[in-house]
């Protein structure tokens, strides 16, 4: 049994995701910051060996007009760099918004805290993996 992450990979910070074991859940885990870009790798690579991953889901940033631009290029070229796994991307369209809206719900003061939104953007790139995979 293993499970699946999810990242949502920024300039600065790099939310995190996980499933559970029968991937249906999708917990927020942390949010690492990207620079030194050697040091986020080897963060992420420690998570998912810890976790049991053997998928990771990249969210790849596309453009409304569904072009692919320098920031979805970013995003593959640190996706190139996690070796020994299985990477998926997923159109993240919007996860921002939607991730700010949930924590705005909740009651969670997220301006202070810029990572809390990355980590809920993991977990809807990961929530819309999940629901994609088991129909």
């Amino acid at each position: 049994m293993y499970k699946i992450m999810a990242l949502d990979v920024g300039t600065k910070r790099i939310g995190v995701a996980l499933s559970d074991f029968l991937h249906v859940i999708a917990n927020g885990h942390s949010c690492v910051e990207r620079m030194p870009e050697d040091k986020a790798v080897e963060n992420i690579l420690k998570i998912a060996k810890e976790n049991h991953v053997e998928k990771i889901v990249v969210g790849l940033p596309i453009n409304m007009d569904g072009t692919q631009g320098a920031q979805a290029q970013d995003c593959k070229d640190f996706a190139e760099k996690l070796s020994g796994y299985d990477i998926i991307f997923e159109d993240e369209r919007l996860t921002s918004d939607t991730a700010e809206e949930n924590l705005r719900n909740k009651k969670i003061d997220f301006k202070k805290n810029k990572g809390l939104v990355d980590i809920e953007s993991a977990c809807i790139i990961l929530e819309q993996y999940l629901s994609r995979i088991s129909k």
